[in-house]
């Protein structure tokens, strides 16, 4: 069994509710392989979704650089950034967060929930079959002879609660499980969660190439 938990946590608390399990360390602090497995890694040439043939380092490099604020665009640098070091883009420094732009070159913006499921999801998701397969073996492995807790300085495991940023490690643990987060299941739920909230508004989300109309918290693009 694979288990989610905070990287926050001391040792003695994590051995005392997992007893007899074995504690990983995936993120980009971690000092082994499993490092690779953070956002932040620079794995390379990884597809910028929406884009064209452009390709960037790191899931959180594609993250960073689509974001929209209102001093600042979309950077381009940031696809680059080989560092595992300054990929973060804040409200401090550029202002208000409008969206991401879906595409660098796009003229559509998503709200953030949009651009979890359309841009983050499927970006590591893609790194996750193309760059770091031997790891997940190792770990689908291992589960089956005992207990696995990943660590991660995220622990909200819930795609739709843009209250809280996205878990890599929970993703790991569902693309080990064979249930990674699919985009039509997650708007299907989205839209079941909020349709009956009168002061969502409306906006227009994509699904399998398919327009949809669906109910979504204005302060969606509050969160970055």
């Amino acid at each position: 069994m694979i288990y989610v938990d905070s990287r926050k946590k001391s040792e003695k608390t994590l051995a005392a509710r997992y007893p007899n399990a074995k504690i990983l360390d995936v993120t980009s602090k971690a000092t082994t392989s499993l490092v690779k497995l953070s956002p932040f890694y620079p794995h390379s040439k990884i597809p910028v979704p929406f884009s064209d043939g452009m390709m960037a380092e790191s899931v959180e490099g594609i993250w960073q650089g689509l974001k929209v604020f209102e001093g600042a665009d979309v950077d381009k640098s940031v696809f680059e950034n080989k560092t595992m070091k300054n990929l973060k883009r804040t409200v401090r420094k550029f202002g208000k967060p409008l969206g991401h732009r879906k595409g660098f070159l796009g003229k559509e913006l998503l709200s953030y929930i949009d651009a979890r499921i359309e841009i983050y999801l499927p970006t590591y998701l893609w790194v996750l079959e193309n760059k770091v397969g031997s790891i997940l073996e190792k770990l689908k492995d291992a589960a089956i002879h005992q207990d696995i807790v990943l660590l991660d300085y995220e622990t909200n495991c819930d795609v739709l609660n843009y209250k809280k940023p996205l878990s890599h490690a929970f993703l790991v643990k569902s693309f080990v499980d064979g249930n990674y987060p699919k985009a039509s299941e997650l708007y299907k739920q989205f839209n079941n969660q909020n349709g009956e909230k009168k002061e969502n508004t409306q906006v227009e989300l994509k699904n399998d190439n398919r327009t949809i109309r669906k109910k979504i918290d204005p302060n969606q693009n509050t969160l970055f």
